[in-house]
């Protein structure tokens, strides 16, 4: 991408945050929007229907729906690789399934989580004080340490992906990588996780969820982990595998459940070690460092399961 076309897109986003984020006249009556709704708005490229301004406390009933919506991201990106790996079982093939895979879940958040990342990292790499780091990120160019880390996650992601055999196994470990790190961000916008500006993305999102929010995303995730390797442990192992890999089949779900819940729990882990430099170095959160917990968990997951395979 050129320099004045990354130039476009950020001052782009910046309308689309400013104009989402505008308080409506209090005396006008606006209907509320469906919390899934103003997540799909908030988070994606998807058309949700969702008129004018998008307030803070609707903002706040619609987080918990984010995983919901990690998990409609990932299924429509697992489903475009799983029709590559249809076509063949070369690691060529599925190289090729896990960058489509990886592409489409960039199209469909207009790429706004990868700036996101790239700008966080041009800002702690920095190492200059919260306002000089949060006026880098700012900044429309993309530095060197933004360039260096939006390569080395990305190309993370689509090599650990490509590592895990192909079929209703990656298929699972993507949806897992990106609910994950959809679940990362709910857990960073509990008290004590600030907004680093007055203004922003960020400060809409920043301390509105509650505690039993946070602890009902974790213990859904477990749940949801624990439930599906057992399912997949008892399906046929051609199901599993379009390669028909070993040690996966109808007595490998305890299996495949450790694998992914230490999977998930390292992925929150890196999310909460990215949200206290931010807290530590920033002094909170932002909008640019949400988009990073999420790259940066979701690489976390595969790379734990690419490894642990």
């Amino acid at each position: 991408m050129t320099h004045a076309k990354m130039t476009q897109a950020k001052m782009t986003h910046a309308k689309m945050t400013q104009a989402k984020m505008t308080q409506p006249d209090p005396n006008t009556k606006v209907a509320t929007p469906r919390p899934w709704r103003v997540a799909l708005s908030l988070f994606t490229v998807i058309p949700a229907g969702v008129p004018g301004a998008i307030r803070r406390d609707a903002a706040a009933r619609a987080l918990p729906w984010l995983p919901v919506v990690g998990a409609l991201l990932a299924a429509i990106a697992a489903g475009a690789m799983l029709a590559v790996q249809a076509g063949g079982h070369s690691d060529a093939r599925r190289l090729l399934a896990a960058t489509l895979a990886v592409g489409v879940l960039g199209l469909l958040t207009g790429g706004l989580h990868l700036d996101g990342l790239a700008d966080t990292a041009d800002g702690l790499g920095s190492r200059r004080p919260s306002r000089e780091a949060l006026a880098i990120m700012r900044r429309p160019d993309i530095g060197p340490m933004g360039v260096a880390a939006l390569l080395l996650v990305v190309l993370v992601q689509i090599t650990a992906l490509a590592a895990i055999p192909a079929g209703g196994l990656s298929a699972a470990a993507l949806v897992l990588a990106v609910v994950t790190g959809r679940v990362g961000v709910v857990l960073a916008t509990g008290h004590g996780s600030p907004s680093a500006r007055p203004g922003g993305f960020g400060a809409l999102i920043t301390e509105t969820t509650t505690g039993w929010v946070r602890a009902a995303a974790i213990a859904t995730l477990l749940a949801a982990v624990v439930a599906g390797a057992f399912l997949l442990g008892a399906l046929p192992r051609g199901a599993l595998s379009l390669g028909g890999a070993a040690g996966v089949g109808p007595s490998g779900g305890p299996q495949i459940a450790a694998r992914a819940v230490v999977a998930a729990l390292a992925g929150l882990l890196v999310a909460d070690l990215l949200r206290r430099t931010a807290r530590r170095r920033l002094g909170g959160m932002t909008g640019d460092v949400f988009g990073a917990v999420i790259e940066v968990s979701t690489a976390t997951v595969l790379l734990v399961l690419a490894l642990s395979g």
